[in-house]
């Protein structure tokens, strides 16, 4: 049931195989290796990278995804270094300030094929990264981008009555250049990632929200889920400082969420008893799952972090501004070729409406690129103002 990488569907362009790592490991390194995961570093988890040291940001909450996908993969035997490989690519796509970039992007990309992260994703290991001298992109195996681009599910329906939903552009034109089976769930190690992104972000956001001083654990005890970590840590630590508190109760939170996973699994596995990768993907449903106990009160608790947290006035101040710069750039760029670097500017770029459009892929490409710090940076180089946000 775990994937083979001896036995991978390969490449796009065909290479010889490595004789001191599988194609997998290769995956995980050209990933680690590229601009792209580098930039991570500066970009938006909640709160805007430069806030406070301690704070997420995209990279470290993609090495914490990765670590716990690599716990649940080892409960299974699976093949960690795919599952790794997809926790450490799954956030590439993400633009700088987080999903407020986002909206402000796909807002402005309507008529053009709008804007989706996890499709920025597969953009970018496919064509926007420049490292090799016989392709674009990283040139990843099959494994892995599947993984990539289904992480979450299936994307198209197995039957003949169509799609689940508006399939981003990026994503159906590579398709047809190495189909990735849209209509089936993705292997057991790219479900691995899934949950772990999940578990990762509904712990370390709240890490992130009691140090910003916008969540309390007043409000927390009787939040789903974390309400009873915090009164079991209060009855075996009632003089606990906050510093330790904090810790303590995402580091348990980490632990029953992931326990929780494996036991479920390990009774979905033995329900289904799946011979190899083929059956897990033929399944009609996700195999590495939460219990229905323990999914409830995680979307529950996705629910009170989206109010309390997500929404709160001092973040959603942040992100307007930030969504105002990125608006900023995007316009200024569309109408003043000049702005742009020399690298993405391109000749000829108004002679027609396809031009038109091929000029606004660009300009998102460049933007979603962008680290905060460059986007403010740019902003104020563009704008000639000092940013609210540096």
């Amino acid at each position: 049931m775990a994937c083979d990488p001896a036995h991978s569907r390969g490449r796009l362009f065909m290479q010889s195989e490595s004789p001191t790592r599988t194609a997998f490991q290769r995956d995980r390194d050209r990933i680690i290796h590229s601009n792209a995961f580098r930039r991570l570093k500066h970009k938006t988890q909640v709160f805007i990278s430069h806030e406070g040291d301690h704070f997420r940001n995209r990279l470290t909450h993609t090495i914490e995804v990765a670590q716990i996908a690599r716990s649940i993969a080892r409960a299974f035997m699976l093949d960690e270094d795919l599952a790794e490989a997809i926790a450490l690519v799954h956030d590439f796509g993400h633009t700088p300030f987080g999903h407020a970039g986002e909206r402000v992007l796909n807002e402005l990309m309507q008529g053009n094929g709008g804007f989706d992260h996890n499709a920025q994703s597969l953009r970018i290991v496919t064509k926007l990264e420049k490292r090799y001298a016989e392709f674009d992109g990283l040139n990843l195996t099959w494994e892995t981008l599947e993984g990539l681009v289904k992480h979450n599910g299936p994307l198209a329906k197995a039957d003949t009555s169509g799609i689940m939903g508006e399939i981003a552009q990026p994503v159906l034109d590579f398709d047809r250049l190495l189909p990735l089976e849209l209509a089936t769930y993705a292997s057991l190690e790219a479900q691995a990632a899934a949950i772990a992104d999940d578990i990762a972000y509904d712990s370390h956001d709240i890490d992130d929200g009691l140090r910003a001083g916008i969540l309390d654990f007043d409000a927390l005890r009787d939040a789903p889920l974390v309400g009873a970590i915090i009164a079991d840590i209060e009855r075996a630590y009632p003089k606990l400082e906050r510093a330790r508190m904090i810790a303590e109760l995402g580091r348990r939170q980490i632990t029953l969420m992931v326990e929780d996973v494996i036991a479920q699994t390990a009774r979905q596995l033995k329900a289904m008893r799946p011979n190899s990768s083929h059956d897990v993907r033929a399944a009609d449903h996700a195999i590495i799952t939460f219990s229905p106990d323990m999914a409830r009160q995680e979307k529950a608790l996705k629910a009170f972090l989206f109010e309390r947290l997500y929404r709160h006035p001092q973040v959603m101040a942040k992100m307007d501004v930030a969504a105002g710069l990125v608006r900023d750039l995007f316009q200024r760029y569309m109408s003043d070729r000049d702005a742009l670097p020399e690298s993405w500017r391109q000749d000829g770029i108004n002679q027609s409406a396809a031009l038109h459009e091929t000029k606004a892929r660009r300009i998102c490409d460049f933007i979603a690129g962008m680290t905060d710090q460059f986007a403010i940076k740019e902003h104020e180089r563009l704008f000639d103002r000092k940013s609210e946000l540096s």
